[in-house]
């Protein structure tokens, strides 16, 4: 993928996207009534799936489809919110069994709403969640009205971030080559575990338009985040095969 074919996905629309929504007289966006209904049904089937009683307090969409800088890379950000709290289960194994099982349904299900591809993701009710624009789909209100916002920032400036990443990912790549299979895991985990970090501290302080969260999203459209996971997978099946 070309680096300006990624760079130009990252402008401001003039409104969000007509498949989802549709724009009231007054300028209000809702939920299109075909898509919320597709979305609580493919709510409710991953509910299923999860196979463990707890209490739905919403179910809301998020990211780039619910907000301005939507591009024909958005997905749409289906998340459940569930009050852990409501549970006997241990708060790190529950978020450890969603997290597995938002895997699992997420990469053996090819499912799209007019293009877009459906991503599930199971939200504790305390998780704060920092977006500008959270549409409850079960109560079809907004929780967080996006604004169109006049957003600039510096491609050279981004290339530069999202480089010393991909150098940085080209180098564990590299250096799996040398080091033993376990310490390949540890360094990936490392590198993980920083992007992450980077992340969230730019989504906190910054917002959606941070240059933190624009590198993590320039990195997932040219591929390298997949890249880290695909040579994960592969030092892992490296590990666990005998010849």
């Amino acid at each position: 993928m070309e680096s300006n074919t990624i760079l130009q996905s990252f402008k401001v629309q003039d409104g969000l996207n007509p498949t989802i929504w549709d724009e009231e007289s007054d300028g209000l966006y809702i939920i299109k009534p075909e898509v919320r209904e597709k979305l609580i049904e493919i709510a409710s089937n991953f509910i299923e799936f999860i196979g463990v009683d707890v209490d739905v307090e919403d179910i809301t969409m998020t990211g780039s489809l619910a907000n301005y800088n939507w591009s024909s890379f958005s997905d749409i950000d289906l998340h459940i919110i569930v009050d852990f709290a409501s549970t006997d289960i241990d708060n790190d194994l529950l978020r450890q069994l969603f997290n597995s099982k938002k895997t699992i349904w997420n990469s053996t299900h090819d499912i799209e709403v007019y293009g877009f591809e459906v991503e599930v993701y199971v939200q504790n009710q305390s998780e704060p969640h920092f977006a500008t624009g959270v549409y409850s789909v079960m109560y079809e209100e907004w929780i967080n009205e996006p604004q169109k916002e006049d957003v600039t920032f510096d491609n050279q400036k981004l290339l530069s971030k999202a480089s010393t990443w991909v150098e940085m990912i080209d180098g564990v790549e590299e250096k799996s080559e040398v080091l033993q299979p376990e310490e390949t895991l540890e360094l990936i985990q490392k590198v993980k575990d920083k992007l992450k970090k980077y992340r969230s501290c730019g989504l906190e302080k910054n917002g959606e338009y941070s240059y933190e969260n624009l590198t993590f999203k320039f990195l997932r459209r040219n591929g390298y985040i997949q890249k880290l996971f695909d040579l994960k997978n592969k030092i892992t099946d490296d590990i666990l095969s005998l010849e």
